[in-house]
């Protein structure tokens, strides 16, 4: 149970497929989740999460076939941190889920 993410989503935009050397594939993609709670004076309040994810080999062949935007979803993966450079030189931190099943609903 270390370090495992279960989320159940809709898809915000098309998914983004790169087919790598040696025929392996990653998709990366969006996911919205909502969630809906009550103020005291029982004003209804409406909060939407994006989520970043990647899919590589099996997950990724299953969303660049089945998944395109507005899809609802549901996945189960690992959090990962990362960092890079970007083209002016300033590091960039990412958060996102790595896919380990992915179920169409």
């Amino acid at each position: 149970m270390r370090n495992k993410v279960q989320l159940i989503g809709n898809v915000g935009q098309d998914p983004e497929i790169k087919n790598l050397e040696g025929g392996k594939k990653v998709a990366n993609l969006t996911i919205a989740t909502n969630e809906v709670y009550y103020k005291e004076n029982g004003e209804k309040v409406e909060q939407t999460e994006w989520h970043r994810v990647t899919a590589w080999g099996k997950p990724a062949e299953i969303i660049e076939k089945y998944v395109t935007k507005g899809k609802e979803v549901a996945i189960e993966g690992k959090l990962t941190h990362r960092s890079y450079d970007d083209k002016n030189g300033e590091k960039r931190y990412v958060t996102e889920v790595i896919v380990k099943e992915i179920v169409l609903i």
